[in-house]
């Protein structure tokens, strides 16, 4: 698959949804996806935070990949993320996605341990060696505290395997230096819900997003209609969507996107322990922001034949 087939359009960080009893429930899985498709989106990301990664076995992860792609449409791509301790075990997993029918991979930089750039670019360097799938690289030193520099990513040109990265580091002038630098060597999607259509409007060819596994038209609708030039009607989507959006930057993200999904009948409630689901005045106050936003819910323009 092309750099420029692959790096386009919403790229939903996708939910896993557990039983109560937290086996993965993997019909609320194959309802949630083809939802999503039905929407639009451009493919899909298994296995990252919002997929409670950290509480996933290999084997479950792998078991993700397998399942998706026997579920979504040929040629649709399924990008399986890496969040690894060890570059031995980072690349074995890419391996291993390949194997598997992978069309893709986000990557982390090393997990739990504060590695310094060089480390960081070696440990890059070693997965993008070990295979030839795509990898987009997942920067945000806010979460993970590891900042992926302009001056990295220079070190990073000469593997072509890297084609691009998920930009989350909440400062636009981000994207704009990114690509004064490289051009398009590295195709840029936004990884930050409340900037996604500023990162857009700066150059960004396509989000990974959060509430978009809630409410995926509306996220496929604001990136169609800005692609469009139909920026007025993007903004207006955009502005009643912020109240869900800001569930994105919060540190119980997973489980505020799945509360928001239960209400849209694609999800249900319940999380992998240690994390654990809402309840009280915060259940209330997030769901409030939810059952406001639905009851407000704008009509969509024709956005799929943008």
């Amino acid at each position: 698959m092309s750099k420029t087939a692959l790096w386009h359009g919403i790229y939903p960080a996708v939910l896993t949804p557990f039983t109560a009893n937290e086996e993965i429930d993997y019909d609320m899985f194959k309802k949630n996806l083809l939802f999503q498709i039905d929407a639009g989106i451009s493919g899909i990301i298994l296995a990252g935070t919002l997929g409670e990664a950290s509480t996933l076995t290999a084997e479950e992860k792998f078991d993700l990949l397998t399942f998706a792609k026997s579920v979504v449409p040929e040629s649709f791509p399924v990008l399986l993320n890496i969040a690894e301790q060890t570059t031995r075990e980072a690349v074995a997993i890419a391996k291993k996605a390949k194997e598997l029918g992978a069309d893709g991979l986000m990557l982390l930089p090393p997990m739990r341990y504060k590695a310094s750039d060089r480390e960081v670019v070696t440990y890059f360097g070693a997965v993008a060696s070990a295979t030839d799938l795509p990898i987009l690289i997942y920067n945000n030193p806010v979460d993970y505290g590891i900042h992926v520099t302009v001056d990295m990513f220079a070190d990073l040109e000469k593997y072509p395997t890297i084609q691009a990265v998920k930009e989350s580091t909440r400062d636009l002038t981000n994207v704009t230096r990114m690509i004064n630098r490289f051009g398009d060597r590295f195709r840029i999607l936004g990884g930050v819900d409340t900037i996604s259509l500023e990162t857009q409007l700066m150059g960004a060819v396509g989000s990974v997003a959060g509430l978009v596994d809630a409410f995926p038209a509306e996220t496929v609708a604001i990136y169609k209609l800005a692609q469009a030039g139909r920026l007025s009607e993007a903004v207006e989507i955009y502005r009643w969507f912020m109240p869900l959006l800001e569930l994105d930057i919060h540190p119980r993200l997973v489980q505020y996107i799945k509360l928001a999904a239960t209400a849209e009948g694609i999800s249900n409630e319940y999380v992998r322990a240690p994390r654990l689901t809402l309840e009280g005045e915060e259940r209330e106050r997030i769901l409030k922001i939810i059952t406001d936003a639905q009851a407000s819910r704008p009509k969509l323009p024709d956005y799929k034949n943008l």
